[in-house]
């Protein structure tokens, strides 16, 4: 597994996360960017680790939701983080 990428701590606790949930851990992109005043996270993973982050229910991804958040009210930052597929 490769070292997170450089960027805030919310990015890079999303990107530790995501990679270890995922089959292909090297097809994981996130890209943080401001949105309408708040801190737009977008999680890409691969087509067939879509299922592996939402989760049951939506479970997975609501906990990566509130990490996003908590990380994020830590530095000050509202949070929202978007889960799609990259291709």
């Amino acid at each position: 597994m490769s070292a997170p990428t450089s960027g805030t701590g919310v990015r890079a606790v999303i990107e530790v996360i995501a990679r270890a949930l995922t089959d292909r851990p090297d097809d994981v992109r996130v890209v943080e960017s401001p949105h309408k005043g708040t801190t737009l996270i977008e999680l890409y993973v691969a087509p067939g680790d879509l299922g592996k982050v939402i989760g049951k229910q939506g479970r997975t991804a609501a906990a990566l939701r509130t990490l996003a958040a908590s990380a994020g009210e830590r530095e000050g930052k509202q949070v929202t983080l978007e889960i799609r597929e990259g291709r």
